[in-house]
């Protein structure tokens, strides 16, 4: 069987697409450069929904936790502290156990228990109460005189907010919060740990190269694969986050400008 045959048969298998069976025996490098790869499409449909989810909850939690009122205050803060206090692995299994006793309850929770929306859900809230903890920094830190001058232009209320504090906001936050994304995507690789099952045994790049691996005896094949696309997909969202960052600074003069460097979380 050719490369290309091999990418045409499996290279859309872990959404459904193409061969029902994985190989068995002679396993070439094309066939686990491509279902791992194909694996990769799950990665990135748990690390953009929750990204994208979880931007906009984050901003409604900081908001929560700096203001005045103990009514929002309190609940960012506890939701904050649990999820950022607790490892995101035992939140997996938290998260499963829940929903798998709602289903027994109430069948409708029954696709939660399934990983391509429960460990969604839970990627979402994790990554939620650390960007709220980055973006509430990123509040506090606000110049006084940006507010100052919103306030004498008779800025208040949404005004205010949406053309003075949260642009400022997102401009300050941004260089962490993009470390936050990163760290994300890498958090998606936990989800084959996890206690929710794969969708009809069709998982994601780690589910591959760990079928591999038990076949072959050899892991130092299908993980630094696995590493590769990875290091590739960091590499997209940092380019893609820089061009963000140069859009949310490109009022300032050149060199009052944020950097945007790689600094990755080795533990959390």
């Amino acid at each position: 069987m050719s490369c290309w045959q091999t990418i045409q048969d499996y290279g859309l298998r872990s959404i459904g697409y193409g061969e029902r069976l994985l190989p068995r025996e002679d396993f070439t490098l094309c066939q686990q450069f491509t279902l791992i790869g194909s694996g990769m499409i799950w990665n990135i449909y748990f690390g953009v929904l929750a990204l994208c989810l979880g931007f906009f909850f984050a901003t409604a939690l900081a908001m929560g936790k700096a203001s005045k009122r103990a009514l929002f205050r309190k609940p960012a803060q506890w939701f904050i502290f649990i999820f950022r206090g607790s490892p995101l692995f035992i939140q997996f299994f938290f998260g499963y156990f829940l929903f798998l006793n709602l289903k027994s309850v109430y069948p409708i929770f029954d696709p939660f228990t399934a990983a391509w929306l429960g460990a969604l859900i839970v990627l979402f809230l994790n990554t939620a109460a650390y960007s709220a903890e980055i973006f509430y920094g990123a509040l506090l830190s606000i110049p006084k005189g940006d507010t100052e001058a919103a306030d004498a232009y008779g800025m208040s209320g949404w005004p205010r907010f949406k053309r003075v504090i949260w642009p400022t906001m997102l401009r300050l936050a941004w260089p962490a919060y993009t470390n936050e994304a990163i760290f994300l995507f890498h958090a998606t690789a936990l989800v084959f740990f996890s206690g929710f099952p794969a969708w009809q045994q069709r998982g994601d790049a780690l589910y591959y190269a760990n079928y591999f691996a038990d076949k072959t005896f050899n892991p130092f094949v299908p993980y630094p694969i696995l590493a590769g696309y990875f290091i590739l997909l960091t590499l997209v969202v940092v380019g893609l986050f820089g061009l963000i960052n140069t859009r949310l600074n490109r009022h300032l003069p050149q060199n009052m400008r944020r950097k945007m460097r790689l600094r990755p979380n080795l533990i959390r």
